[in-house]
């Protein structure tokens, strides 16, 4: 087993930003092409990664099982984000596994509701890695309660997939950046033209 510390308890959900953050946070943990590395490929990188994030309280104990049942819940998520952008291969059974996988563990990470005088929130009343899935979840349900969840998404450059927030006017982000979106215009530049030259002359 290994020990993650970290401080308080996050801020009131009624802050987006910090909300939000704590979502793309947990996501934006995957390996991916871009070289970005895998952190929660043990109990020794998920206790890091937590030792980082004050949100999730202090003193978590963590194994290789609870490293493997977050990278379920992200990855199901992700595909959730990717379905928000349009991706094309998240859709249909990828995106249905996700949802169901998803309503099978929300069960498992019940929330509280915490009333004071400064507001409403909730909080996972677990301990150990359910409060850290808890809190991940309580997230999610705070910003899907503003109406904007769908702006939570990630890009739809396959090498990237990276979650970010979609803060343009329509809603119509597609990439976490405008690298990933030149990438991806390059990309069906040199398709058109591999096409035009295979194309017999009329």
């Amino acid at each position: 087993m290994t020990t993650a510390t970290a401080g308080s308890p996050g801020p009131s959900p009624r802050t987006v930003t910090p909300t939000v953050e704590t979502v793309l946070a947990f996501v934006n943990t995957r390996a991916d092409g871009a070289g970005r590395r895998e952190l929660f490929g043990d109990g020794d990188s998920f206790a890091a990664w937590l030792a980082e994030r004050d949100e999730f309280g202090g003193g978590t104990v963590v194994t290789d099982a609870d490293a493997a049942a977050a990278r379920e819940l992200r990855d199901a998520l992700v595909t959730l984000l990717l379905a928000h952008s349009g991706d094309e291969e998240s859709r249909g059974e990828p995106l249905l596994r996700a949802e169901r996988y998803l309503r099978r563990v929300g069960p498992l990470y019940p929330l509280a509701t915490v009333v004071t005088a400064g507001g409403v929130e909730l909080a996972s009343p677990q301990a150990g890695a359910p409060r850290v899935f808890g809190t991940v979840l309580a997230a999610v349900t705070t910003f899907a309660g503003t109406g904007d969840w769908a702006r939570i998404k990630a890009c739809r450059n396959p090498p990237c997939h990276f979650g970010f927030l979609d803060r343009t006017r329509n809603g119509g982000g597609l990439y976490c950046s405008t690298g990933c979106g030149s990438q991806v215009s390059m990309r069906k530049h040199r398709r058109r033209l591999r096409e035009t030259a295979t194309q017999p002359e009329s």
